[in-house]
């Protein structure tokens, strides 16, 4: 628990590659003392939630996304607040998950063939890398889940399939349209964290409290705030059930939350 944290504004469930579901977010949330958080689930917004912000056990959900788009440069992930899909965004979502089943399913083929160990897994709505590497890892394969991705199907492995990304300038329009705030996730987690910034000319907000695998100075996010006039958000990106390693501060909380209940 973090008491300086009032909000956890990135976290996936099993909507995606998450562990946690909709009725043990509450428990979550309170263990790490936060009374708002957002479901964030790659390229989806989680059927369960049917509101853009909701109280489940005194514990404030904002249906959110998180989306990934290509600059000229590189991929970055977008951050949506209070999702009201669109027909476009649906209809660009379903073409994102149609490619993520079918890219799994060429991924496990080819651990399967690679490896001769049959991983027991059929591609499904939000299946990622991760729910692969799970299954490397249960399997009679020799890979832990972290050799799953070094060894077979990371970037530069033999079992790698890249997938579909939606172009950056398309992927601000589409939240744009359909969310209550857009934001830039994790800024410095970049090969180029200043180009990736400078998308935020077009957007809400950027998520300036992130847990960095190391020490990282902040003065460049800080200073894109400043210019664009920010909103600050922050959350833990949990994949687990362990929610508040990061988060925004109290101090900084109450302009978001005044987007949300206007």
């Amino acid at each position: 628990m973090c008491p300086e944290i009032a909000a956890d504004l990135h976290l996936h469930t099993t909507a995606s590659d998450g562990r946690l579901t909709v009725e043990r977010l509450p428990a979550a949330a309170k263990r790490a003392g936060v009374d708002w958080i957002a479901v964030t689930d790659h390229d989806c917004i989680h059927p369960e939630l049917t509101e853009p912000v909701s109280v489940h056990d005194e514990i404030t959900i904002i249906r959110g996304i998180e989306l990934r788009v290509a600059t000229d440069a590189q991929r970055v992930d977008l951050l949506g607040y209070g999702v009201e899909p669109t027909a476009e965004l649906t209809a660009e979502l379903d073409r994102l998950q149609t490619n993520r089943r079918s890219r799994a399913q060429r991924i496990i083929d080819r651990v399967e063939s690679y490896t001769g160990v049959d991983l027991h897994l059929e591609p499904h709505a939000g299946i990622g890398r991760p729910h692969i590497a799970r299954a490397i890892a249960d399997s009679e394969a020799p890979y832990s889940y972290s050799q799953a991705f070094e060894v077979l199907i990371g970037d530069d492995g033999p079992c790698f399939v890249p997938r579909e990304i939606t172009p950056a300038a398309t992927g601000i329009e589409l939240l744009s349209e359909a969310c209550r705030l857009v934001g830039l996730a994790h800024p410095l987690r970049y090969d180029n964290p200043a180009e990736a910034l400078e998308l935020t000319a077009e957007l809400d907000a950027v998520e300036r409290y992130y847990p960095y695998s190391r020490e990282i100075d902040t003065t460049l996010v800080d200073r894109t705030i400043d210019r664009y006039g920010l909103l600050a958000t922050g959350g833990s990106d949990a994949h687990t059930d362990q929610l508040g390693t990061a988060g925004v501060p109290h101090s900084q909380f109450d302009a978001f939350r005044a987007q949300f209940e206007a």
